[in-house]
């Protein structure tokens, strides 16, 4: 039996995320806490498979609590989150820093159309993580301090706006233009942090487009791309159809939606069948960037689970790109890039901390002739 913690301060929260879990024969609730200080206390007595953590409770939120079990009794986490607000998703995604593994929206009451397909998520979504081995944290990494002001959402203030960043358009009739190129990241399982990690390490006036498929739950795409503009040096939005690639620019796929390039190195989306059930595939990105870029095309395939990306790997060594993975020892999960080694379409392996020094390498190579 897959025994699981669930964590919520809110009676009826649990009751439902409890109900959920026991409808699968192969789960049990082993215990219910109300507040982050029970939970880090109850995950360290009860010794459960995984736990699901709420992020808003008093005291203890679910951020600190998830610190506490990480550095003091390693436990497969699943952040449980209220809604998909910018600051809400800004703090699961500390969470997923701090060792938490993925999130998932509340769900809704047995009322709703949406509750079957939310009890399926949750349920396949607490097996699979269960499985997850994670590690000790020492320590809690260092906070993530803000590098711009968005402003609240839905406000006239733009990332544009809000920051003095360069963003030249890339010319794809101008005579230097196969000398450009462009990068694509995709990552599952342990991505988000990853992601923040490598772009993190890029500079400002990094010159060439970057485009990212991150497999997550519904309703955190934004969030997840607004956390990034927050605190990248590189401006990152959400993908839109037809917006011409611009030079130092990070698109993340939209959710629903494959994200891709036009032979006029304009942003494409598409609305194809899932690849291996996934929409935004990594396997469609790469297919489609190394088509347009050919030689000109970095991808770079980072922790997750599944073997999504390796059909595009093959159409990146095809036309000459490059091929980069994420180590085992850096990855939560090495499905991914596990998969894409078995495959031997890789051509170099890194640790997350080297990925952004392999990148402007291979920026300046195609840059600088």
């Amino acid at each position: 039996m897959l025994r699981v913690l669930v964590v919520d301060d809110s009676p009826t929260a649990r009751a439902l995320i409890a109900a959920m879990l026991r409808e699968d024969d192969a789960i049990t609730v082993a215990g219910e806490a109300v507040s982050g200080e029970e939970a880090v206390r109850m995950t360290a007595d009860l010794r459960p498979d995984i736990v699901t953590m709420d992020i808003h409770m008093p005291k203890m939120s679910g951020f600190e609590a998830t610190k506490q079990i990480m550095m003091a009794t390693p436990t497969p986490i699943v952040i449980v989150s209220s809604d998909t607000t910018v600051d809400e998703v800004a703090t699961g995604m500390r969470a997923l820093r701090a060792g938490a593994l993925t999130l998932l929206r509340k769900p809704p009451g047995p009322e709703s159309a949406d509750y079957a397909e939310a009890c399926a998520d949750l349920i396949e979504t607490v097996k699979s993580m269960a499985d997850v081995k994670v590690v000790r944290h020492f320590r809690p990494p260092a906070p993530l301090e803000p590098i711009c002001d968005l402003g609240t959402p839905g406000s006239e203030t733009s990332a544009d706006d809000a920051s003095p960043r360069i963003t030249p358009v890339l010319d794809p009739h101008s005579a230097d233009a196969a000398a450009w190129g462009v990068i694509a990241l995709a990552a599952s399982t342990g991505g988000p942090p990853a992601i923040q990690q490598v772009l993190a390490a890029l500079p400002l006036d990094f010159p060439l487009p970057i485009l990212v498929v991150q497999h997550i739950a519904k309703g955190f795409t934004d969030g997840f791309a607004r956390w990034l503009d927050t605190t990248v040096p590189l401006p990152v939005r959400t993908a839109e159809p037809g917006v011409p690639l611009r030079a130092g620019q990070v698109y993340v796929a939209p959710e629903d939606g494959h994200l891709g390039v036009s032979p006029a190195r304009l942003i494409e989306i598409s609305a194809a069948p899932p690849i291996a059930g996934f929409r935004p595939s990594a396997s469609f990105l790469f297919n489609s960037v190394a088509g347009v870029f050919r030689e000109g095309t970095l991808a770079v395939i980072m922790t997750g689970m599944g073997s999504d990306g390796v059909g595009g790997l093959r159409a990146v060594k095809r036309h000459g790109g490059m091929v980069v993975a994420q180590d085992a020892a850096t990855s939560v999960v090495f499905g991914m890039p596990g998969a894409a080694l078995d495959a031997k379409v890789v051509d170099q392996t890194l640790g997350v901390d080297q990925i952004a020094q392999r990148i402007q390498q291979f920026t300046r190579q195609r840059t600088c002739r």
